[in-house]
């Protein structure tokens, strides 16, 4: 009797255990964003990337940093970069060595908090505060250099829940110029150079740029990330390759070209986001970062370019503001003016509001 109860008896038990995990498994289902599949990544009508989710599922590959401390006065980017990617596209870069078409990156920023900790002094994650993302798509970005396209969801909660694609000159001319591996910097990210093609020798054997020999200088990397943030570089190192790109071109602008208010021929004002914000808002005195970008003009043709960024809290009389002019598109020689405190744009400057001297009526604020 008994041999003849085993065998209902164990597919009873297989049933019972069946229907347990297919119960735990609901259960986890419902507290963990569904893994998104690759290449099912979504963009609305306008063209504008939906706010990926799920991707703290996906394969880690590294933690950037680089902090104000280093980096003085503000560094482009000073959170920790966590930096995902989806497993799809890490298994064909394991199996092939290569990037497939499709493959989506997602970077999630997290502040700097406490810099003491039991183990010692450092650097800890804080709280979250932004996202991003990259994707490779042939189909969608064919004109884009290496088919690669960049976004950004803010770099404050909430989240924006759609991106628009950043224009070129924002993202693309640094990864093009000194990421190692297809827009990549994998330079950075041992998890995924031990993953190349299953050796993580290959990166170097093919004669791929290292962290120590890429083609763009660091002056001019700053100058390229600074203009996805709407930042505007404060050194002359950094700033002529920022303006040569056209790193401002998306900032809020004068539709028309005119005689300046000042020592100037014609131009034509950009003011970055913190500007223009701050403007709007009716403040006496602007947040640092706020920055504005003249394009000089004579007898229609560009000449050159002047700038100001506020580089701290206090305007200390213009001290608080790096100045700049350049009377050359092509040679970053031919300065006039430059540094913190300029006595002479100062001066020019005082009568305006914290130093920003513009018709509000020429802007959309």
């Amino acid at each position: 009797m008994l041999k003849k109860l085993q065998t209902p008896v164990l597919l009873l038990a297989a049933v019972v255990l069946m229907a347990a995990f297919t119960l735990l498994s609901n259960e986890a289902d419902e507290t963990q964003p569904a893994l998104q599949p690759r290449g099912e990544y979504e963009f609305n009508s306008a063209g504008e990337l939906i706010r990926p989710e799920g991707y703290r599922q996906w394969v880690y590959v590294g933690t950037p940093l680089t902090p104000n401390d280093l980096n003085p006065p503000e560094a482009p980017f000073p959170e920790f970069h966590n930096v995902y990617i989806h497993p799809d596209d890490f298994a064909h870069y394991q199996r092939t060595g290569e990037f497939p078409d499709k493959t989506i990156l997602v970077k999630e920023l997290v502040t700097v908090g406490s810099k003491k900790a039991v183990s010692g002094n450092g650097y800890f994650m804080g709280e979250f505060t932004g996202l991003e993302a990259t994707i490779k798509d042939a189909s969608r970005f064919p004109d884009e250099p290496g088919t690669w396209a960049y976004f950004s969801f803010g770099h404050s909660y909430p989240l924006a829940e759609t991106a628009k694609e950043f224009p070129t000159a924002a993202c693309n001319a640094c990864h093009e110029a000194s990421a190692a591996d297809d827009f990549v910097f994998t330079q950075y990210y041992p998890i995924l150079r031990a993953a190349k093609g299953g050796d993580g020798m290959m990166a170097q054997q093919s004669g791929q740029r290292s962290a120590e020999s890429t083609a763009m200088s660091v002056d001019e990397m700053q100058g390229a990330m600074a203009s996805a943030r709407g930042m505007v570089p404060a050194t002359k190192e950094a700033l002529f390759p920022y303006l040569q790109a056209g790193g401002y071109k998306d900032f809020v602008h004068e539709a028309e070209i005119h005689p300046s208010l000042g020592p100037h021929d014609d131009v034509r004002t950009y003011l970055n986001p913190v500007l223009a914000r701050s403007l709007k808002a009716g403040n006496r005195e602007h947040p640092v970062n706020s920055a504005a970008v003249k394009e000089l003009y004579k007898e229609g043709r560009m000449y050159g370019w002047a700038a100001m960024v506020k580089t701290q809290e206090d305007s200390d009389n213009g001290q608080g503001w790096y100045w700049y002019e350049v009377i050359s598109t092509t040679d970053p020689t031919q300065i006039v003016k430059e540094g913190n405190g300029d006595a002479f744009c100062s001066g020019c400057h005082a009568p305006g509001r914290d130093f920003v001297r513009i018709n509000p009526g020429n802007f959309d604020l």
